[in-house]
């Protein structure tokens, strides 16, 4: 009996290790960003804030890892970043993609379209332009999954 417990509690360390270590690597984000892009470093800023840990690749040309990523030129923004299998476009707030790592669904990414005023990274005083987060799969269909003012 004592052997069965000891066993099991094995097994349920190992377990438990075993997602801690994958929840881990979900909070591993790599953003591909302009070297002279400032709200784009306050965007990783925020990330690391909210517990992400965040390597960074400057680049002048975007639009390949864009393309590569599968993103429409309607979703696009000024950065592209990457978290477990998932593609975050644009200044998504880092609750956001913590959400949707918790729920992983069946999506492609996560995307903020453009550089909405108020948004992580593009604060600006007082203004805070309503924006959505946008999820969007494999085909570029897209629906609101989250929405800010």
């Amino acid at each position: 009996m004592k052997k069965h417990m000891l066993a099991l509690g094995l097994v349920a360390t190992v377990g438990l290790s075993s997602q801690l270590q994958a929840e881990e690597e979900l909070k591993d984000i790599h953003v591909y960003k302009s070297p002279t892009c400032g709200c784009c470093t306050d965007w990783v800023d925020h990330l690391e804030d909210n517990g992400f840990k965040v390597e960074v690749t400057e680049t002048n040309d975007l639009n390949p890892i864009k393309i590569d990523a599968g993103l429409t030129p309607s979703l696009a923004s000024c950065h592209t970043a990457f978290v477990g299998d998932y593609v975050i476009e644009g200044h998504v707030p880092a609750n956001d993609i913590h959400r949707l790592i918790a729920n992983a669904p069946k999506a492609k990414g996560l995307a903020v379209p453009g550089m909405p005023a108020g948004s992580p990274g593009m604060e600006m005083g007082d203004r805070k332009d309503h924006y959505q987060v946008l999820m969007f799969n494999e085909s570029g269909q897209t629906r609101v999954f989250a929405e800010h003012n």
